[in-house]
């Protein structure tokens, strides 16, 4: 007997790993947050309706300072007893405020001093919304420029290793060539705090190197790093205020040798008050202003190197302070004999001295900043340690996209590392156990790993796998993460699966290392141009089972299925279900030679199945 009912419907929505978006990790929903706006102060609000979408984390992210200081203190507890009532949980994003003290106007202590209050201030609010504590706050590592990357070709390494050998006369290291990696960096001057960028240069000098060309030899610049660079403008302006001082110096030393031979024997009188003006004749009178002149040379000198020495004293290194101690000793014993020929010795002698002394008075931000939002950083959470002991939030610390300070692992790393040292110490001068000490530092302070952020590496010339380099390098500290894709070049917030961040290969390189913390999905730039939920579409990305137990089925296998069971879309027990699978011929789709009229596809509209 024949049957014509043998159309039982596509398998492959049943395969595991079936689904367009799907990302090829596989979350629970519970596991997967979503942020509110940043535009608004009714943060309340846009929790509700989080909620009621069915979210099981919401992170706040009223990104404004004024927005934040806009909610009032209310809503932080109505919005903990909404969470405890739906048994759901909250993180939050800090404003934007950088931790190390940088305002548009550049740095100062005072900015630091009132950017770690303000921060300390987000932290005890935030603390409202979740009293059992460690909930995550994200705060950015820092809101300044930092270093511009680019992958370096072959050909530029291969001639920088050549001019490192001409010039050094040695193989350059792998931390010197990582420097070719550098396309622009951001020195600071750390007496004025203002902001200087420095570009990779090639530089032209007068020498006998080149190659013969019909009208001569044509010179081949020479090829500086941008860490090349600040390291020249360090000496060039050392050198350049050091010749300033000796030039009055030696302005000064003519003045006394043509005319304090004429004086020499009343000058000590004359200063002393012992021999009156009027007692001098017009000779010696002029020949006195002259040396008077010569004295305040000497003098503007003296306060020159004074102000230098301080610079010197402050930016050198342990063995150049300590060089300078010695030095400073001998400088004051001669200054004391107020003669000025032995003044004038004296000053030639610490001008020499100071020579060989390389203090850095501009420095990368990087290196700056590390040092003052390692502080602040430290403070805000061991002052929070102090107050909610284990129930503290965890200080959380968000790696930006490349072109801003502390966009790669090495440098968030550093920060890190730094700020819990800090808090460590400051723990154990309060009478805490070393051991003690260390366990809560690396409890309180951590990572936010933006995925969307590091991708952006991407447009400088770098690989998936080297994304995946940057997550290994930084997962241990890692507290909180969030997804969000994009293709490399804007941080576009588009959901998961829609974009080429390397989702799968981070998540994973996080799991090896213990990582059990909240994903919050940042997909704002999808919901405003599309003006859609994301839900959907996070939800079949990131593969999650449509129940709680981490099985079958899942949302990527049965989201694009149209009237499922399990999709939640359309009419549940549809009755074409019943009347297609193991029909015959007239019921099956007209694309098949059937008469059931097909569906469209949630992207490009065209009929299907």
């Amino acid at each position: 007997m024949a049957y014509e009912f043998f159309y039982s419907g596509t398998p492959y929505p049943l395969e595991p790993e079936y689904g367009e978006l799907f990302t090829g990790y596989r979350i629970s929903a519970g596991e997967i947050g979503a942020p509110t706006s940043i535009q608004t102060a009714n943060q309340l609000q846009e929790v509700t309706n989080l909620l009621s979408q069915g979210g099981k984390v919401v992170e706040l992210q009223p990104l404004s300072p004024e927005v934040f200081d806009t909610i009032p203190k209310q809503h932080f507890k109505e919005i903990e007893r909404l969470t405890k009532l739906t048994g759901t949980e909250t993180t939050v994003h800090a404003p934007l405020i950088d931790p190390a003290g940088f305002t548009r106007e550049g740095w100062s202590e005072a900015n630091r001093e009132a950017a770690e209050k303000q921060i300390q201030s987000i932290v005890e609010r935030s603390h409202e919304l979740n009293p059992k504590g460690n909930m995550p706050i994200t705060i950015h590592a820092s809101s300044i420029p930092g270093t511009e990357y680019s992958k370096p070709s072959k050909k530029l390494v291969e001639r920088y290793k050549k001019q490192f050998i001409e010039e050094y006369g040695r193989e350059p290291t792998k931390e010197e060539l990582k420097q070719l990696e550098e396309n622009k960096i951001i020195a600071i001057n750390q007496e004025t705090g203002q902001l200087i960028p420095i570009k990779r240069e090639e530089r032209f000098y007068p020498v006998e190197v080149g190659v013969k060309t019909k009208a001569g030899k044509k010179i081949i610049p020479e090829f500086r790093t941008p860490e090349e660079e600040l390291k020249i403008m360090n000496q060039s302006e050392w050198h350049n205020n050091l010749t300033q001082v000796l030039f009055y110096k030696n302005r000064g030393d003519e003045i006394l040798e043509k005319y304090y031979p004429a004086v020499k024997k009343i000058w000590d009188k004359v200063v002393t008050g012992k021999i009156k003006m009027n007692q001098l004749t017009n000779a010696e009178k002029a020949a006195l202003n002259q040396v008077y002149n010569a004295h305040e040379y000497l003098e503007n000198s003296r306060l020159v190197l004074n102000n230098l020495f301080n610079k010197a004293y402050k930016y050198g290194n342990e063995k150049e302070r300590a060089h300078l101690s010695e030095v400073a000793k001998s400088f004051e014993e001669k200054i004391r004999k107020k003669n000025l020929a032995i003044t004038s010795e004296a000053l030639q002698d610490l001008i020499r001295e100071m020579q060989s002394v390389k203090p850095n008075i501009y420095v990368k931000v990087e290196d700056f900043a590390v040092r003052e939002a390692s502080k602040t950083l430290a403070n805000t959470a061991f002052n929070a340690y102090k107050k909610y002991k284990d129930k503290a939030p965890i200080i959380s610390i968000e790696n930006l996209y490349p072109g801003m300070a502390f966009s790669r692992s090495d440098e968030l790393k550093e920060l890190v590392e730094r700020a819990r040292k800090k808090f460590e110490e400051k723990a154990v001068k309060e009478g805490m156990s070393r051991s003690e000490a260390k366990d809560a530092a690396n409890k309180l302070i951590g990572v936010t790993w933006d995925v969307g952020h590091i991708n952006m590496l991407r447009k400088a010339g770098y690989k998936p796998e080297e994304i995946k380099k940057e997550t290994e390098k930084i997962a241990k500290l890692v507290k909180h993460v969030h997804l969000t894709d994009n293709f490399g070049y804007a941080d576009t917030h588009l959901p998961p699966g829609m974009g080429n961040v390397p989702i799968k290969d981070i998540l994973k390189e996080l799991e090896k290392a213990g990582f059990k913390g909240k994903k919050i999905v940042e997909a704002g730039g999808f919901v405003q141009h599309f003006k859609v939920s994301p839900t959907q579409y996070i939800l079949e990305a990131m593969g999650s089972p449509l129940y709680s137990a981490m099985m079958q089925p899942y949302w990527n296998q049965i989201v694009s299925s149209y009237g499922s069971y399990f999709a939640g879309y359309g009419t549940m027990l549809p009755e074409q279900h019943f009347s297609m699978y193991g029909a015959g011929f007239s019921t099956l789709p007209a694309e098949l030679g059937g008469q059931v009229p097909g569906k469209q596809t949630r992207f490009g509209g065209t009929p299907t199945a």
